[in-house]
C-alpha cells in the first residue's frame, strides 16, 4: 500500500519538467542570427566600398590632371642646298670719324652730308685764338733764348782766348763754356715748343683723310670745339666713309664653319634691289668660333664702283658652300630660352621628357634650322611650359608633321 503513493509522487516529478527542445528549432534560429550578422555586414560594406571607390577614382583624377598634355612635332629634314642664306651687315671698306685736333670755335664748314670729297680736301677751319696768343708768346721766348744764346757764346769765346794769355782763371772759362752749352738746350727746348704750337696752329684746318662720302656733319659754326686734350667731351666733326669697296660681315654657324674658306664666292641680295645679285668673294675669317653665338666670324669684300649699295644696309648673303649638308627645320615655338642656352624639349620615349640643347642656323620667320642638337628621329614639344624639366611626365597628343594638333 505504500508502493502506490511513491510512484504517484514520481509521476508528478516527471510531468513538471520542461520538454527538451526539437533539433530542428535549433537550427533555425541560428540561420535567422546568420542572415541578420550578414544583413548588418552587407549595410556596412554597401556604405563604404563606394566611399572607397570615389576616393579611388579621385586620386586617379588628380594624378592624370596632374600630368600635362602636349603636342608635339617631329622635325622636318630640309634638302641639301647647294648654297646657305645668312643675314649680314654691309659697311664701308674704310670707314672712320673726324675729330678736331685742337680747341677753338667753328670758324667755317665747306662740306655737308653726301659731299664726295678728295684725300686732302679741306673740310674745315677752327678760330684758335688761345693757340695763337700761345705761339706769339713761345716764338717771343725763342728770341730771348737765342739773344742770351749769343751773349753767352760771347763770353766764352772772350774766356778761351783770355785762357791762353792767363788773364782768367781756369774755373772762369768753365763757367762760361757751361752757360753757353746750357744757352743752347734752351733754345732748342724754345725751338720745340714753337714748332709743337705750330703744328697744332695747323690743326686749324681739317682735311678729309681719304677720298669718300660725308655721312655725316656734328658741328657747325660758332661751335665750340675741343679735342680731349684736356679731359673734355671730343668734338666729332665729320664722319667719312670709302664706299667704292664694301665690307660684309656674316656670322657663319659652326657646323658651316670648316666649309667657309677664303676665296668662296659669295652673292648677296637687297630688299631694294629685288631679283638682283651683287658678287663679291669670302676673303677672310676670324679663325675662331664665337662662344657665345658658336658662329664663325667671316668677311666678305664686295666691289661697289658706282655707290649703288648703301653702307650700313641690311643683306642677305648666299654662301655657295662645298658639300653643304642638309639640316633640320623645327617651329619656333618649339624652342626654350634658359639660362644656361636653347633648348628643345624631346619626348623619346612618348612619356618622358628630355631636353636638348641645339644650335641654331638660318631663321625663316616661323621655322628655324637647327644645324645640331637633334636627330631626325627626336620628337619635340611644341609650346613647352617654362616650367618644364627633363625627366617629367607628359601626355603626348599626336600631331602632324607641321606642328598642328590632329
Amino acid at each position: 500500500m505504500n508502493s502506490e503513493p511513491t510512484n504517484r509522487g514520481a509521476t508528478a516529478v516527471q510531468e513538471t519538467d520542461p520538454p527538451a527542445p526539437k533539433p530542428g528549432r535549433r537550427a533555425g534560429h541560428y540561420w535567422v542570427a546568420v542572415l541578420a550578422a550578414l544583413t548588418v555586414a552587407a549595410l556596412i560594406v554597401s556604405g563604404i566600398l563606394p566611399r572607397i571607390q570615389a576616393s579611388k577614382n579621385l586620386r586617379r583624377e588628380t594624378q592624370e590632371m596632374a600630368v600635362p598634355t602636349v603636342t608635339v612635332v617631329q622635325p622636318r629634314r630640309s634638302a641639301a642646298a647647294p648654297e646657305v642664306v645668312l643675314p649680314a651687315n654691309v659697311q664701308a671698306f674704310i670707314d672712320a670719324p673726324i675729330y678736331a685736333r685742337t680747341n677753338g670755335y667753328l670758324k667755317q664748314w665747306y662740306v655737308d652730308i653726301g659731299a664726295h670729297v678728295k684725300a686732302g680736301q679741306l673740310l674745315a677751319e677752327i678760330d684758335t685764338p688761345e693757340v695763337n696768343q700761345q705761339l706769339r708768346q713761345a716764338r717771343a721766348d725763342l728770341n730771348t733764348a737765342e739773344a742770351n744764346l749769343n751773349l753767352s757764346r760771347i763770353t766764352a769765346e772772350r774766356y778761351q782766348d783770355l785762357l791762353k794769355t792767363d788773364s782768367v782763371s781756369k774755373q772762369d772759362a768753365d763757367n762760361a763754356a757751361g752757360d753757353y752749352a746750357a744757352k743752347q738746350a734752351i733754345v732748342r727746348s724754345a725751338e720745340a715748343n714753337v714748332k709743337r704750337l705750330e703744328e697744332l696752329q695747323s690743326f686749324q684746318k681739317i682735311y678729309a683723310p681719304f677720298t669718300g662720302v660725308i655721312t655725316a656733319r656734328n658741328t657747325d659754326i660758332g661751335a665750340l670745339i675741343d679735342s680731349g686734350a684736356s679731359g673734355g667731351q671730343r668734338t666729332e666733326m665729320f664722319h667719312i666713309a670709302q664706299p667704292d669697296r664694301l665690307r660684309v660681315y656674316v656670322n657663319v654657324p659652326e657646323a658651316y664653319s670648316q666649309a667657309a674658306k677664303p676665296g668662296l664666292t659669295a652673292d648677296l641680295t637687297l630688299a631694294e634691289f629685288p631679283g638682283r645679285r651683287f658678287q663679291g668673294k669670302l676673303v677672310r675669317t676670324a679663325n675662331a668660333i664665337d662662344t657665345n653665338t658658336r658662329t664663325l666670324l667671316v668677311e666678305i669684300d664686295v666691289d661697289n664702283p658706282t655707290g649703288t649699295l648703301l653702307s650700313g644696309a641690311y643683306a642677305e648673303v648666299h654662301l655657295k658652300l662645298p658639300g653643304a649638308a642638309s639640316s633640320l627645320i623645327l617651329p619656333v615655338n618649339a624652342l626654350l630660352f634658359r639660362s644656361e642656352g636653347l633648348r628643345v624639349a624631346t619626348v623619346p620615349d612618348g612619356q618622358h621628357v628630355v631636353l636638348k640643347p641645339v644650335t641654331l642656323g638660318h631663321d625663316f620667320g616661323n621655322e628655324v634650322e637647327v644645324v645640331a642638337g637633334l636627330n631626325g628621329d627626336d620628337t619635340a614639344i611644341l609650346s613647352p611650359p617654362d616650367s618644364i624639366v627633363s625627366g617629367q611626365t607628359v601626355r603626348i597628343v599626336q600631331t602632324s608633321s607641321s606642328g598642328a594638333p590632329q
